[in-house]
């Protein structure tokens, strides 16, 4: 708050002493002020204002705005939360990537199929599920319980605003701990959380993996793996490529 009250009182003094500065200026065609004291006043001006202007008084500056800006934003609260699968380093709040990320809009547990009911609720009514989603042979998703999923739709990284169409878009997300904040994604894969580091956005209780090949299998699994404890990798299934991805519960977005 102390910094807050010394940059409004900087910026004030830059208000003040710009107009009287502009005053001093000679411009070709105009008679110079000659008068020492305007002189002296006019050189005492610039210094003032070149020791305002420094590097740090403008960087506070510009902090305080960007903050000013991030209290006005408008944020959208979806009805139901959403999940993003994310691959990333953990200890990292920047990278690249988001394009092979996934978003679930419906939570896809209560949806799913356990593993030891494969053959009689998925391969025996033409690989769907009761729920209606599609089982893809080749590419199939489980959860820390043995639940088969459905696989998430590509996450959106465009967003719109005032009819014109963003090359980002940022989501509110959290892991259900201690960190909420903003995930801003890109159109060109990068992303970056404004606050906190991707694991602690990561719902650690929430695992998934994809399983991936042409001789993968659900009758594969070994059911003794389940359930997988919180954080912990999920188990390979013998004939399938796994890759583990982070579970990010996402509760809105900025509009």
């Amino acid at each position: 708050m102390r910094h807050q009250r010394r940059a409004m009182m900087i910026a004030s003094a830059v208000v003040f002493v710009l107009p009287l500065l502009a005053s001093s200026l000679q411009f070709p065609g105009r008679r110079p002020l000659a008068s020492s004291s305007t002189v002296g006043s006019a050189a005492a001006r610039r210094v003032f204002l070149s020791t305002i202007l420094s590097a740090p008084v403008v960087s506070t500056l510009a902090a305080n705005a960007a903050e000013t800006a991030k209290e006005q934003r408008k944020y959208q609260r979806y009805p139901m939360t959403r999940f993003i699968a994310a691959l990333g380093d953990p200890n990292s709040s920047s990278g690249t990537g988001a394009e092979t990320w996934g978003l679930w809009v419906d939570d896809p547990g209560p949806r799913g199929v356990f593993l030891r009911d494969y053959d009689k609720r998925l391969a025996a009514n033409n690989n769907v599920a009761p729920a209606g989603w599609t089982f893809d042979p080749k590419d199939w998703w489980v959860e820390e319980h043995g639940l088969i999923m459905s696989t998430p739709g590509p996450l959106p990284r465009k967003s719109m605003k005032d009819k014109l169409v963003l090359p980002e878009k940022k989501y509110i997300v959290t892991g259900g701990r201690e960190v909420t904040t903003v995930l801003t994604v890109h159109d060109d894969g990068r992303w970056e959380l404004e606050k906190g580091k991707l694991y602690d956005v990561t719902h650690l209780p929430c695992r998934s993996a994809a399983y991936r090949g042409e001789t993968c299998k659900p009758q594969s699994a070994n059911l003794k793996d389940f359930p997988v404890k919180p954080g912990a990798e999920m188990p390979t299934i013998e004939g399938c490529a796994k890759q583990d991805y982070a579970v990010l519960f996402v509760l809105g977005e900025v509009v």
